[in-house]
């Protein structure tokens, strides 16, 4: 029997989160202040706070999500994505969306995982 594929998981054939939400962090988290976010890809909204780029947008998408929301997706700073990406669903068990999941599987025509 082929032993599972660990990158096969709701989240990297969904990606919506990614492409749904603003994702405002502390400046801490940045590269340049001892975080792991990389600078660049930060924009600054007050002396305290950043957004991830792309996630600011009417139509939002952060810009290190890869590929195509709904069928395959990856996060291109997965090692070093900031505290509120970290957290996102966490709550819930592995392979069921929370409620904030859910909507932002609605808003891309996705049902809710678990369905």
């Amino acid at each position: 029997m082929a032993a599972a594929d660990p990158d096969d998981n709701p989240c990297t054939r969904c990606g919506a989160c990614c492409a749904s939400v603003r994702v405002d962090f502390s400046v801490d988290e940045l590269q340049s202040a001892g975080g792991c976010v990389p600078d660049g890809l930060a924009e600054p909204l007050t002396d305290r706070l950043c957004r991830l780029r792309g996630t600011d947008h009417a139509r939002p998408r952060c810009a290190a999500l890869q590929g195509t929301v709904g069928t395959r997706v990856r996060c291109g700073i997965h090692d070093w994505r900031p505290s509120p990406c970290r957290e996102f669903g966490a709550r819930a068990p592995f392979g069921q969306g929370d409620d904030a999941c859910d909507r932002a599987r609605a808003r891309h025509g996705l049902p809710p995982l678990g369905q």
